[in-house]
């Protein structure tokens, strides 16, 4: 393995461009006199015959989901904790096999299909209906992800779909259309607890990502908030986890996705001082740390 690497640290935190919240989660760990350091990942390569690595424990938070894959499998191999897991980062940057490991644990979810080509779609809307909406398996922010209101406009998008060159491009992820509130919600759960959540209203679109412009206002955890979301972040075995929840119109929760390499700057607003979501991480991060030999 090879990198810009100081020197031996405790801790790393991966990222290839460091956010707000991570330069949050370095302050919180400093004050906890953890030895810590950002690792760019761009400048790391790994061997397959190496094994050790200059730290105990590796936060990943690369933004990149495909470097965030094997960053973490190759850290693992070299005997490194990783928060979240190889396995728990391959399921949450999929959103069919996030889908998959909801249902097998009986996560209430929307209606979701999986076409295996764009003209496969075309076929399933006859039955799945409209309005529809549509998503890349790996996208974050709301990115085109498409609402299909009637099958001219669901022609044209997949036309596009079918001429991306990626060919995970091509498979197309169909879900059910939620009439919700104007909201969704996002959970926090660390270590398997619920520590936060937030509405996030939107505002002049029907998505209600915060980087679309949504608003972030506090929300409950309810005790039925809090199953749902504990359950959902163990599904995919995600020691950290952004759930992503909707209200139907009989006041179900439903889960929409969960999201490993959780951004919480809305939500840290939305609260205040209440809480602080990075002291929160870090003092999950220090006890799996302690529990590394």
């Amino acid at each position: 393995m090879t990198g810009s690497i100081a020197g031996p640290a405790g801790v790393a935190l991966l990222a290839s461009r460091i956010r707000a919240d991570d330069k949050r989660i370095l302050a919180a760990l400093e004050r906890r006199r953890i030895p810590v350091e950002h690792v760019d990942t761009r400048r790391l390569t790994f061997s397959a015959q190496a094994v050790g690595a200059p730290w105990r424990l590796v936060l990943n938070r690369e933004i990149s989901a495909t470097r965030a894959r094997y960053a973490a499998h190759c850290l693992e191999h070299a005997g490194v904790l990783v928060v979240n897991s190889a396995a728990a980062t391959d399921v949450c940057a999929d959103k069919w096999l996030t889908t998959l490991a909801l249902r097998r644990e009986g996560v209430p979810t929307p209606r979701t299909s999986l076409a295996l080509t764009p003209e496969a779609a075309l076929r399933e809307l006859d039955s799945f209906g409209y309005p529809a909406v549509l998503k890349p398996l790996t996208s974050s922010w709301g990115r085109r992800v498409s609402l299909l209101r009637e099958p001219d406009a669901a022609r044209a998008v997949l036309e596009h779909c079918a001429a991306l060159p990626s060919p995970q491009a091509q498979l197309i992820y169909l879900q059910e259309y939620v009439e919700k509130p104007g909201r969704d919600i996002r959970v926090v759960v660390i270590g398997g607890r619920p520590v936060a959540a937030s509405y996030r209203v939107a505002v002049d679109d029907w998505r209600c990502n915060v980087a679309l412009g949504a608003l972030s206002l506090p929300c409950p955890v309810t005790p039925e908030l809090a199953k749902v979301a504990m359950a959902a972040a163990g599904a995919v075995r995600s020691d950290i986890a952004g759930v992503d929840v909707i209200e139907d119109g009989d006041g179900e929760l439903l889960v929409l996705e969960v999201n490993h390499n959780v951004e919480f700057s809305g939500m840290q607003q939305a609260h205040g001082d209440r809480i602080d979501l990075a002291e929160e991480l870090a003092d999950h991060l220090l006890t799996r740390y302690g529990e590394q030999p």
